[in-house]
């Protein structure tokens, strides 16, 4: 990709696929996996689509930490090969307020982050965000996962923050959060407008490990980016990435209502901050992952881990790995 800010690049290149440890697969904490494509991505998403593929998107760019093209788009039959669908959506070609270039330590800054996609109600959305001014939503014109797409709910930033995220409740309501997933806003169903306030979630922190209060205060939130909320077995699960013995991964708490309160915080698979959980054709949940810290088995690629719910609803990793290394 081409750089075309307005002054010379002064960004290193992520060094992705680079050497890694592997100490969290050697104690145990992960099950040992391989990449299920060869592409540099952070943020894996996966969702299914209504036509019975799977579409994988997810923050792109050898320099994605400073600047790049957009949104692209892999598909999938089985999860297992992958075809490029390209560049759906161009900061450039189909961008607004995502246009405008900033600065961040006196250098050129233009990054479009944590971008998902989500079929609901019969067509695509795009979840994105630019680092350092705000969120965003996107929906098909065509109704395909091609796009093109076009701002919905807002042609300005939503809000201020990253990491924006849908979820589609059983009654088909559907609601925006993003970042921690501290608080979420319902949205009416032709997303001309949000049905109402910013309601706030309310968490259950009785139990919880000391170390993980600042100065003891209550904790109010799950992680501290990345959002993701889903539905298992009767659950509402709210999730967002943490850090923890160095692990940047997916911590979850479960309620019976949405709104909260959200008990039983736990550290999910080791490695699946910055992504989502989705069940597939057969109906088996799966966790993406991409790598972000040297004690995973690879960098900056998109990867699955099969998870099932433990006794206490805990998101564990599955026994039976599909995509484990070759031998």
């Amino acid at each position: 990709m081409s750089y075309k800010g307005p002054e010379p690049r002064r960004y290193p290149t992520a060094p992705w696929g680079a050497g890694d440890s592997a100490t969290a697969v050697e104690s145990g904490k992960l099950p040992a996996i391989r990449p299920i494509w060869d592409v540099h991505i952070r943020d894996t998403i996966v969702c299914l689509g209504g036509d019975g593929f799977y579409y994988m998107t997810g923050t792109t760019g050898d320099n994605c930490w400073a600047f790049n093209d957009g949104v692209e788009l892999w598909r999938s039959r089985d999860l297992k090969t992958w075809g490029y669908l390209g560049l759906v959506w161009s900061i450039d070609r189909d961008g607004t307020w995502e246009k405008n270039w900033t600065a961040r330590a006196g250098v050129p800054f233009r990054a479009l982050w944590a971008p998902e996609i989500h079929f609901i109600g019969g067509n695509y959305y795009i979840c994105h965000c630019i680092s350092g001014v705000g969120i965003g939503v996107l929906r098909s014109t065509t109704q395909r996962p091609e796009g093109p797409y076009a701002h919905v709910l807002s042609d300005q930033p939503i809000k201020g923050g990253i990491d924006s995220t849908l979820f589609e409740d059983d009654d088909g309501k559907v609601y925006l959060s993003w970042g921690a997933g501290q608080r979420i806003r319902e949205i009416k169903p032709d997303f001309s407008d949000f049905a109402g306030d910013w309601q706030d979630l309310a968490f259950d922190d009785s139990g919880i490990d000391p170390k993980a209060k600042k100065n003891g205060q209550p904790l109010r939130r799950v992680g501290f980016e990345g959002a993701t909320f889903f539905k298992a077995n009767g659950k509402y699960y709210a999730g967002a990435c943490n850090k923890d013995e160095g692990r940047y991964s997916f911590w979850f708490a479960s309620s019976d209502k949405l709104l909260g309160p959200y008990a039983g915080r736990h550290e999910g698979p080791p490695g699946g901050g910055g992504g989502n959980l989705f069940r597939d054709k057969a109906g088996r949940w799966w966790q993406t992952f991409f790598g972000n810290d040297d004690q995973m088995p690879f960098r900056e690629k998109p990867g699955l881990i099969a998870v099932e719910f433990d006794a206490a609803g805990h998101v564990v990793a599955s026994a039976d790995q599909p995509f484990k290394p070759f031998a």
